[in-house]
């Protein structure tokens, strides 16, 4: 995990770069000596369209980097279910049995604390 990381915080500050680049109307690829391409022209030609493509683009790469998989279910604050610890999302029946279970408990609990009046 800790590359997606490193990857992911890369790709955020290049993508901070390239809207800077795109908004200032700086030609990179003519600093390297190099022809722009079709792309880049479109992008000084759309500038606000360009920025948010490269914005989202990049957010949605980010994101599926730094994400774990992980489906966490609690009940008053209880965790109940952990798809990191079982490995898999619960079924439908599953989680209806998890949740009663545990709303039976909690019930079977408030019974048995003492109750001021």
């Amino acid at each position: 995990m800790p590359l997606y990381r490193h990857i992911a915080t890369f790709l955020s500050t290049f993508k901070l770069v390239v809207i800077g680049l795109i908004i200032i109307g700086k030609d990179p690829f003519a600093l390297l000596g190099m022809q722009a391409p079709g792309v880049w022209t479109w992008g000084q030609d759309n500038k606000i369209y360009a920025c948010m493509m490269v914005f989202f683009f990049s957010n949605m790469i980010e994101n599926q980097m730094m994400s774990t998989g992980a489906f966490e279910i609690t009940l008053n604050d209880v965790p109940v279910w952990s798809k990191l610890e079982s490995g898999h999302l619960p079924s439908m029946q599953q989680l209806v049995q998890i949740l009663e279970n545990e709303m039976k408990m909690n019930v079977h609990m408030d019974t048995l604390s003492p109750h001021r009046s």
